[in-house]
């Protein structure tokens, strides 16, 4: 049921202040007209034993308005104008709140527009044009201008413009804009703007100020107008809406403003853990409107929400996700011993336990949690061509179990490391399907040595095509949806912009897999950064990023202290060899 907010100061008469109240209740899409039928939630979670259950059944019976998407909807933001956002959720508004560029204004804007139940639009200086001509689209009578937005723009630039109310900027001016009490909450940091502006309610008047930056005070400016507060929209029956830190600080306003309520998620995929899976669901083919592109398509967020479901194993360290929910320190090697890298110098019992000490120190400098892993080698390229003649030692997978089955029954991950001379990925990496299809094992891809049919390995450092690793990719996430697996690691090995030519074409939106570009260059300290910030160009943002710690070819080998503070972005999975 709508609500009326009331100001202290009337602008015009009870009468008619009567009638625009009602008038403005009118024009939003979702209260022209009640759906003909409401559903109650579906009984078939009654049968649902699944540990989203009761969440499913209070998602589903949510009434919402016919005039929103009826399927998960992403609502795009570009330059975080909060435009597309305004379009979904008003149909017009005869009040507008437009802030200028700078965080302090958007978020004094953002608690205005609470407050008013008013769309928010973002106008910096380069997109003038466009936040006019939403303006003109909602119809809007009354505009505030907040800092430095819109600059000429006044009561001629629209026909149904009539009044253009300048904030002076000062605690004074909110009183007088709104004959309200606003109380200043302070945002302490940058990441968490968009979470304290989907906190804001309307009741509570509050206004969110940044420690960081200062609201531009316009002085001279003569007293100011009062900027009418409309009624709530929604008529609760707004769609579930949910956002992550990326999200617009305008967008999530007007979502708020309408009336919505924000469901927010540190970061956009649902899987994270049980509180955010629960956000969403049994709303894989149900209304729910995701506010910003980092949250990839409609189509993708129903995948997510699906898997997320069917998948009721957690990975170690709690969630569905690889990354981000926790960060591993792994040993690399092989079972055969010391020649092949660290993990091999002990037996798997004490092995786990030194990589587990690995972890523990690494723990000191990170919040998430550090899970001991291994990267365990696989396969390796070879001088000689061998029975196959593909110039590559394929170990048994039973040579293997060793250490993966120790190290995930201490609760650690294995990563499964593969290093073809002439044979293909895929072929390799089936090789080792049984172990693949258990939920802690991973796949690594290292073409070092991957060479031409009629190459010879360890001549070149190897290279491979975006189309060799897309195979590999849709295998495993066939591989995982078959068998209703969690989502698993998918290693990248990269140390030369040749290895992976065309490592853009690489299809990176499984969301079966997490990609990792894992950046192994060794050298000092001033080598090994050129080659991460290297590696790191033009790399989409679908990968998490993993570091290699050279035990005899770093000089010197990074402290935990070094790896997690002096590299930049902090690698999500560091391996030592």
């Amino acid at each position: 049921m709508a609500f009326n907010e009331t100001p202290v100061r009337h602008l015009i008469s009870i009468a008619a202040s009567a009638a625009l109240v009602l008038g403005l209740a009118s024009c939003s899409s979702a209260e022209q007209e009640q759906p003909e039928e409401t559903q109650a939630a579906s009984t078939s979670t009654e049968s649902d034993n699944s540990p989203y259950r009761e969440a499913k059944t209070e998602n589903l019976a949510r009434v919402v308005s016919e005039d929103f998407p009826q399927t998960p909807t992403v609502i795009s933001d570009p330059g975080y104008s909060g435009i597309e956002s305004s379009k979904m959720f008003f149909d017009s508004s005869e009040t507008v709140v437009v802030a200028g560029a700078g965080i302090s204004q958007e978020l004094r804007a953002a608690s205005i527009g609470v407050v008013a139940h008013s769309p928010v639009l973002h106008a910096p200086g380069i997109n003038d044009a466009a936040v006019i001509a939403e303006i003109e689209r909602l119809g809007a009578s009354t505009v505030l201008l907040v800092g430095d937005a819109l600059p000429g723009f006044d009561e001629n630039s629209l026909e149904k413009v009539n009044t253009v109310i300048h904030d002076p900027g000062t605690e004074e001016a909110l009183a007088e804009l709104t004959s309200l009490q606003f109380e200043d909450k302070t945002v302490e940091d940058i990441s968490d703007v968009t979470r304290m502006t989907a906190q804001l309610v309307p009741e509570e008047q509050t206004l969110l100020v940044p420690s960081w930056e200062k609201m531009p005070e316009k002085a001279g400016a003569e007293k100011v107008e009062a900027f009418p507060v409309q009624t709530k929209r929604d008529g609760d029956m707004a769609p579930v809406v949910i956002a992550s830190p990326e999200s617009g600080i305008s967008a999530v306003a007007t979502a708020r403003a309408y009336g919505a309520e924000i469901r927010f998620m540190d970061y956009p995929d649902p899987r994270l853990n049980s509180e955010t899976m629960e956000m969403v669901a049994g709303l894989a083919d149900k209304p729910l409107l995701a506010l910003g592109d980092q949250f990839g398509t409609g189509e993708l967020l129903s995948a997510k929400i699906e898997r997320g479901e069917t998948i009721t194993t957690e990975l170690p360290g709690g969630g569905g996700l690889v990354f981000p929910g926790r960060r591993m320190v792994a040993l690399y090697g092989h079972p055969s011993g010391p020649a092949l890298g660290a993990m091999g110098e002990q037996p798997p019992a004490e092995a786990v336990a030194r990589v587990k000490e690995m972890a523990a120190e690494y723990q000191q400098f990170e919040e998430q949690p550090v899970i001991p892993a291994f990267e365990v080698i696989a396969t390796v390229a070879s001088e000689f061509p061998g029975d196959d003649g593909n110039f590559s030692n394929e170990f048994a997978p039973e040579e293997l179990t060793g250490y993966i089955d120790a190290i995930t029954e201490a609760g650690g991950y294995a990563v499964i490391d593969l290093q073809p001379g002439r044979a293909s990925f895929l072929e390799q990496a089936k090789l080792y399907e049984d172990l693949l299809k258990r939920p802690n094992v991973g796949l690594a891809l290292d073409p070092e040595w991957k060479i031409g049919p009629d190459e010879q390995p360890m001549t070149r450092v190897g290279s491979a095509e975006a189309s060799e690793i897309d195979e590999v990719a849709q295998w495993l996430a066939q591989l995982i949806d078959e068998n209703k697996l969690p989502q698993k690691a998918f290693v990248l090995h990269q140390f030369q912009t040749q290895m992976l030519r065309d490592r853009e074409s690489i299809k990176t939106d499984y969301p079966e897999l997490a990609f990792v570009l894992h950046a192994d260059g060794h050298g000092v300290a001033e080598e090994k950064i050129a080659t991460w910030n290297t590696m790191r160009e033009g790399l989409s943002p679908n990968y998490f990023m993993a570091w290699k710690n050279f035990y005899d070819e770093d000089f010197p080998t990074f402290s935990p202290q070094q790896t997690y503070e002096e590299v930049n972005p902090r690698p999500w999975f560091v391996s030592y060899q």
